[in-house]
């Protein structure tokens, strides 16, 4: 639309009724007596809008406003609470088509509008009558015999169509055998509400213990505002129909706001997943993102490992050199466990971790991604590779063997790993081979564990500005 061009909207009757029939019944948030939102890992929610309506006998139209703008209208159900039964649906209808002035100039295409216009020397107001041909990237309109476009003035329309509504509305038809006024739920599915777990943990000087807080991070692009909403959130993978729930590509930026006064969530089973229930109303207003207090735990034992890892395809071939100043990666593991001040089920979520320097400053040194943990299991978090540590690593000999058996192979090879210390204190490095096939050790200058049918462990002191070699050789059969 030309920037010139100002609209104005003139219609018979005030009020957000506008678009509503004569014989319709609104319901709007000034109904509300309570609402529940339960939210699921996958941009999905269920909402519980409880409103007291009046209702004639007989048949009625029910306006339902404010609800969701991403309902999925195919789920949603009127229920009576104060009348259980009373109540039979007819037909519903989502009017999602929002009054903007590009909407309206829109559905008046084809139609007759008035053009006014004022003369700037002297403030008079001339009015014409217009038809409107066109309102795609820009004004057409025909006045008179002449054609013109990105006219100075407003456009008056006599009527907004029935069709255009300035909130999302869920048009129930219904019949009423109850009472006239009677409190009803609509409960259904939405997008737009979503949530994950974002947790922080604090290691200690000596690596050995973590302080743990987990927060939910709630965002709402729903198009609408859910006040002091019965919260609730649903952790696990639960079965959605693909093309129903595809999540939107592009997510509306909202206002922060964090939770004043934090309070942990109460948590139970529900079915195969968990189900975390804030202890206290709050409310999730539209485009916000909002953070309350899930979970906290303190000194909860820790482990720190430096972890050298191997591949496979090295033993079935003659490679040489393997690498030089390899990084050795760091990890950090911990016990949710009730012996370990945890044992929580957690939610999937990014944990992000942080130590503090001499000055006693947090400094943040890593995170990684957990997915769905139930109690007494274990976390084991990936912060980044080690500066300090490094390997070097090579094939020393390698030879075919006679196969074993028609269709078989065999193979010999050695390796020496190198790994060097620049710390002022010794480290333990854990070395994990993946040996493929059928494998003996032949010999290791440090002994070994069998983890697993494909796996060699070492663990392997290094000391303080020091290095320390692991030599072995193995036989390998397919």
């Amino acid at each position: 639309m030309h920037r010139s061009f100002r609209l104005a909207l003139l219609v018979l009757f005030a009020g957000p009724s506008v678009a509503a029939s004569a014989d319709e019944l609104r319901s709007t948030l000034q109904d509300q007596q309570a609402v529940a939102v339960t939210i699921y890992n996958e941009s999905l929610a269920l909402v519980k809008d409880q409103r007291k309506v009046t209702l004639g006998s007989g048949q009625n139209t029910l306006a339902f406003r404010d609800v969701s703008a991403r309902i999925r209208p195919e789920t949603a159900l009127l229920r009576s609470l104060s009348a259980p039964g009373a109540l039979a649906l007819i037909e519903q209808n989502f009017d999602f088509d929002l009054l903007t002035p590009q909407k309206l100039l829109d559905k008046y295409v084809g139609k007759s509008v008035s053009v006014i216009r004022t003369n700037p020397a002297t403030g008079l107001e001339t009015t014409e009558a217009a038809q409107v041909l066109a309102a795609s990237g820009g004004v057409v309109l025909k006045i008179g015999n002449r054609i013109e476009t990105g006219l100075p003035g407003r456009i008056v329309y006599p009527d907004v169509p029935g069709n255009l509504r300035d909130r999302p509305t869920l048009v129930i038809s219904l019949n009423n055998a109850g009472a006239s006024e009677q409190e009803v739920e609509l409960a259904y599915l939405t997008g737009g509400l979503g949530w994950k777990a974002d947790y922080v943990a604090e290691l200690n000087a000596a690596d050995k213990e973590l302080d743990l807080s987990g927060w939910v991070t709630l965002t709402n692009t729903s198009g609408a505002t859910y006040r002091n909403a019965r919260l609730q959130l649903v952790a696990g993978d639960i079965n959605l129909v693909e093309e129903q729930v595809q999540a939107r590509r592009a997510m509306d930026k909202g206002a922060r706001a964090v939770a004043a006064a934090p309070a942990a969530m109460a948590e139970e089973s529900l079915l195969e997943y968990h189900l975390y229930t804030l202890q206290r109303p709050t409310t999730i207003a539209e485009n916000q993102t909002k953070q309350v207090a899930l979970l906290s735990a303190s000194q909860v034992p820790a482990r720190k490992e430096l972890l050298l890892q191997g591949t496979d395809y090295y033993y079935q071939s003659s490679v040489g050199e393997l690498g030089q100043k390899i990084k050795v990666g760091a990890f950090i593991e911990f016990d949710n466990t009730e012996a370990s001040r945890l044992g929580l089920p957690l939610p999937k979520g990014v944990m992000r971790v942080y130590k503090k320097d001499a000055a006693g400053n947090a400094q943040f040194v890593g995170e990684d991604r957990i997915d769905h943990t139930p109690k007494n299991e274990k976390v084991r978090l990936k912060l980044g590779e080690a500066f300090d540590v490094t390997a070097d690593k090579k094939q020393t000999d390698f030879k075919r063997l006679p196969n074993p058996a028609k269709g078989n192979a065999a193979f010999e090879s050695a390796y020496e790993i190198v790994l060097k210390n620049a710390k002022t204190e010794a480290v333990t490095v854990t070395v994990l081979e993946p040996i493929p096939g059928d494998w003996s050790m032949l010999k290791a200058s440090h002994p070994h564990v069998k983890a697993t049918s494909n796996t060699a462990v070492w663990k392997i002191t290094v000391p303080a500005e020091g290095k320390a070699t692991l030599s072995y050789r193995v036989v390998v059969k397919y």
